[in-house]
C-alpha cells in the first residue's frame, strides 16, 4: 500500500469551501420537544425514499426527533465537508462516500462505527460487501456505514439495439459504444445516441470520464508524482468523451449530470447511458420510467484496460461534534440495516430498494426476481472494483473514479469545469487539458516535497 504525505486538510478546505448556512434550505422535519438529530443527506431517489419512511422511526424512537437537510449532490459535498473540516457541529449524521470517510477517520473528525455495529445486535457488519466495506474504513474500523454502493456499468435500450440490428456484447469495448451510439442517434424522433455527463464537478463529469481514462491507459500522475493530463493517453480518453457526447450525445450536456441522464433514459429520450449501477432505482420503476423491461446492462466499456467499472458508496458517518452520537446512531442503524432494505421493498417496491450495500439482499427472493436482469452484474462490478490498482500503470493515488487525496476535491473540479467547457464548445480538449495539467502539477509538487 503506498503512503501519501501527510496533509494538513483543514486549513486547505477553508480555503477553498465557503461555509453557508443550510436553515430553511432543503430542511425537513424537526421537533421542539426531545432530542432533533439533524441529518445532511444528498437529495437523490433513494433518499428521497428514506425520509419518506422515516416517520415510522420516529415512531418507534420517541424522543427522537429528525431534521433532515437535503442537498444535491454538488452542494452536499462543499457544505458537509465545510461543516465537518471546520468543526461547525451543525449536523449530527452526514451523509458522505468512500472519498471523504479515510481521510476524514484519519483527521479525527468522524466516529469509530464500528465500535457501534459490534454493541448493536443483528446489525451485522461482515454484511456489507467487502470491497465496500474496505473504502469505508480506516485502521481496521468502519468510520461510515454504507446506505447503497454502486459501481458503474452501460445501460442500452434493446428494443432500440434490435430494431437496428445491433448486439451489445457483455463486455463492449469503448469504439463499440461509440459505433452503436452513432447508429442510433435520431435527433428527428428526438432520441439520443447516448446520455454522457458533462456538469462540472468532481462527482459529476469526472465520475465516468475517469474510468474512460483508465481505460484508453491514462493517469492523473505517475508513481512520482509527475502530472500526466497532457499525456497521450489522457488526452485521446477525453477527446474520445467530447467527440461522443458532442455528436451523438443529448442536448445540452455540458449541464447534465446523474439527474438528468436519468431523466433522458427513463423518458425514453435517449439509447443509452454509461453511469452508476444505483440507476436502476429510477429506470426499473415503473412509477417513474416508460422504459421498465427494455433496458439490457453491459460491464463497464473497456480499451486497452478492462474491468473499469467505480467503487462509491453514498454512507453515512457521525462527525465528532455531534451532542448526540447515541441517538445518531440509532438512526444510523436503522437506514442501513437489513429490516430497512425489506421495508423498502414491502412498502414502496423492490426495484427501490438501495442496492449495492449488504451481501444478503441479493439473496432475498423477491429482490432477486426484481433485480434478475441487474443484480448479478451489479453485485460482480462491486466485488470486481480494485481502487489500489485503477489504471495500466503504477499510480500513487488510490480510487477509480477519483483520486483519494484531499486536494482532489479542488482539483477535481477546477480539471471539471475545464472538461464542461469542452463538451460545451467554449474550448478545445486540447487547450483544456493545458490549463488542467498545469492545476495537477501544483498538487504534484506539493507530494514531491512532501517525499523529500
Amino acid at each position: 500500500m503506498k503512503v501519501l504525505p501527510k496533509v494538513a486538510v483543514a486549513a486547505s478546505l477553508a480555503t477553498t469551501l465557503v461555509v453557508s448556512g443550510c436553515a430553511g434550505a432543503g430542511s425537513i422535519g424537526g421537533s421542539s420537544d426531545g432530542t432533533t438529530i439533524t441529518v445532511a443527506i444528498v437529495s437523490n431517489s433513494q433518499m428521497t425514499d428514506a425520509i419518506s419512511l422515516a416517520p415510522a422511526f420516529e415512531a418507534d424512537n420517541p424522543g427522537i426527533n429528525l431534521k433532515f437537510v437535503s442537498l444535491s449532490e454538488n452542494e452536499a459535498r462543499a457544505k458537509i465537508t465545510a461543516s465537518v473540516a471546520t468543526g461547525g457541529g451543525e449536523f449530527d449524521v452526514v451523509m458522505i462516500s468512500n472519498f471523504e470517510t479515510p481521510q476524514w477517520a484519519a483527521n479525527g473528525w468522524l466516529d469509530n462505527l464500528s465500535e457501534y455495529a459490534d454493541a448493536t445486535p443483528g446489525y451485522d457488519e461482515d454484511d456489507f460487501i467487502p470491497t465496500l466495506k474496505e473504502s469505508l474504513s480506516y485502521d481496521g474500523s468502519m468510520y461510515a456505514v454504507p446506505f447503497y454502493g454502486e459501481s458503474s456499468f452501460l445501460m442500452y435500450r434493446k428494443d432500440l439495439m434490435a430494431a437496428a440490428g445491433i448486439a451489445m456484447p457483455a463486455e463492449p469495448t469503448w469504439e463499440q459504444v461509440a459505433d452503436a451510439a452513432a447508429k442510433l442517434d435520431d435527433p428527428d424522433g428526438g432520441v439520443s445516441g447516448i446520455c454522457l455527463r458533462g456538469k462540472p464537478g468532481w462527482g459529476e463529469v469526472l465520475a465516468p470520464l475517469d474510468t474512460v481514462i483508465n481505460a484508453f491507459g491514462g493517469r492523473w500522475f505517475d508513481e512520482n508524482w509527475n502530472a500526466q493530463l497532457d499525456s497521450p493517453q489522457v488526452e485521446a480518453a477525453v477527446q474520445f468523451y467530447v467527440d461522443t457526447v458532442r455528436e451523438h450525445g443529448q442536448a445540452g450536456a455540458a449541464t447534465s449530470g446523474f439527474s438528468e441522464c436519468a431523466t433522458q433514459l427513463s423518458q425514453g429520450n435517449t439509447a443509452m447511458w454509461y453511469d452508476a449501477t444505483s440507476a436502476v432505482s429510477v429506470l426499473e420503476d415503473p412509477t417513474a420510467s416508460k422504459v421498465v423491461g427494455n433496458i439490457g446492462y453491459a460491464k463497464a466499456p473497456s480499451e486497452v484496460k478492462g474491468d473499469n467499472g467505480w467503487l462509491y458508496s453514498w454512507a453515512l458517518g457521525i462527525p465528532t461534534t455531534s451532542e448526540h452520537p447515541d441517538d445518531a446512531w440509532k438512526f444510523v442503524s436503522w437506514m442501513t440495516s437489513k429490516e430497512y432494505l425489506k421495508k423498502v421493498g414491502n412498502e414502496l417496491g423492490w426495484e427501490r430498494v438501495p442496492p449495492g450495500s449488504r451481501l444478503s439482499t441479493y439473496d432475498i427472493p423477491e429482490y432477486k426476481e426484481a433485480a434478475a436482469a441487474f443484480g448479478p452484474l451489479t453485485l460482480e462490478s462491486i466485488e470486481g472494483a480494485d481502487p489500489k490498482n485503477p489504471t495500466v500503470d503504477p499510480v500513487p493515488y488510490t480510487g477509480v473514479q477519483f483520486l483519494t487525496i484531499p486536494e482532489f476535491q479542488d482539483l477535481g473540479t477546477r480539471v471539471s469545469q475545464q472538461v464542461s467547457a469542452a463538451v460545451a464548445g467554449r474550448v478545445s480538449v486540447h487547450d483544456a487539458l493545458a490549463q488542467a495539467q498545469q492545476y495537477a502539477e501544483v498538487v504534484g509538487k506539493t507530494y514531491q516535497e512532501g517525499q523529500r
